[in-house]
């Protein structure tokens, strides 16, 4: 006796159940989501491109489509300068793609490692390297703005009202390249790292987070302020608060709604609205373009979120 795998044949399948597949797959809309699904993965254009000579000195490149150089938004990863990776959601990357903007995000030397200024000059000349690929990935030098989260909040910031770091005269055709970016909006975002700034601001438990201190290079809080006169210039120079002028980009700040003082802990202190609080302030008597989101005490006339804003900013002509 023959079975069903030796003679496969469509009649072994009961005529309604096969009419009723076909009617199912006829009426099913050919633009429904559950049918076009997008993949989970977005592998990048070009990946684990190295910007610089050190390991973690590599980055993602996902370019958009269009004829004319494209605008280019730049993620920068937090976690403190200790830990983290330029790990992108998909979805947040086909958003701006959507819009004909590309997307870059990398990693950078971390502080275990490497103190400051490692981390942030890292991410500035990942800048001036995406720069010098304009021709080859199509990328608009005008508009290049940036975006990240916590110590990638920072770096950005930083980045956006720091004068330009490019050097005219280096023989490296890449350092001749500008730092300078169109925009930033970032995500609950250290403007000090200063620690008596910031101890002032918000209370000693701030100073219970090790990115303070590794920042440095120091083992403990306790070293850090032992060697605080060593340190104070760097602690300083990476305060982005310090570098805000008149003159400076726009820049938008979003941040948790848990306003109380003193902070909490070192997480609540860390990623305190605070630190956005002075910003605005600052920025707002320079005539800086500054705005703030914070739920329940902070909203812009103009923009909802990290998203409108970089995409009203990055497209504009």
């Amino acid at each position: 006796m023959s079975t069903p795998h030796a003679h496969p044949s469509r009649h072994k399948t009961p005529f309604l159940a096969r009419l009723a597949l076909c009617l199912t797959m006829t009426l099913l809309p050919t633009s429904s989501a559950a049918v076009a699904a997008p993949p989970k993965t977005l592998p990048p254009t070009h990946a684990n491109v190295p910007y610089d000579k050190y390991k973690m000195t590599v980055l993602d490149f996902w370019q958009a489509e269009g004829s004319t150089p494209r605008p280019l938004l730049v993620y920068i990863h937090g976690g403190g300068w200790v830990g983290g990776d330029k790990k992108i959601s998909p979805a947040v990357v086909r958003s701006y793609l959507g819009k004909g903007i590309s997307v870059a995000s990398i990693n950078y030397r971390l502080t275990g490692q490497a103190p400051l200024p490692a981390p942030v000059h890292d991410a500035a000349h990942a800048i001036q390297f995406l720069r010098s690929k304009a021709s080859e990935w199509n990328i608009d030098k005008k508009r290049i703005a940036l975006t990240g989260g916590s110590a990638g909040a920072c770096t950005s910031m930083w980045l956006l009202l720091h004068d330009d770091l490019a050097d005219p005269h280096s023989s490296d055709p890449v350092r001749r390249e500008s730092t300078r970016v169109v925009a930033a909006a970032v995500r609950a975002g250290q403007t000090s790292i200063d620690p008596p700034v910031i101890q002032e601001w918000l209370g000693p438990n701030v100073l219970k987070h090790r990115m303070i201190w590794m920042a440095v290079g120091e083992p403990s809080m306790e070293a850090a302020w032992k060697n605080y006169e060593k340190h104070q210039a760097t602690y300083r120079e990476f305060s982005p608060y310090n570098h805000l002028s008149k003159d400076d980009p726009p820049l938008l700040m979003t941040y948790g709604r848990d306003t109380s003082l003193p902070s909490k802990n070192a997480g609540h202190g860390i990623h305190h609205p605070v630190y956005g609080i002075k910003m605005k302030k600052k920025a707002d008597q320079l005539g800086v373009e500054c705005h703030l989101l914070i739920p329940g005490t902070s909203k812009s006339d103009r923009y909802v979120s990290v998203e409108a804003f970089l995409i009203d900013k990055l497209l504009q002509e």
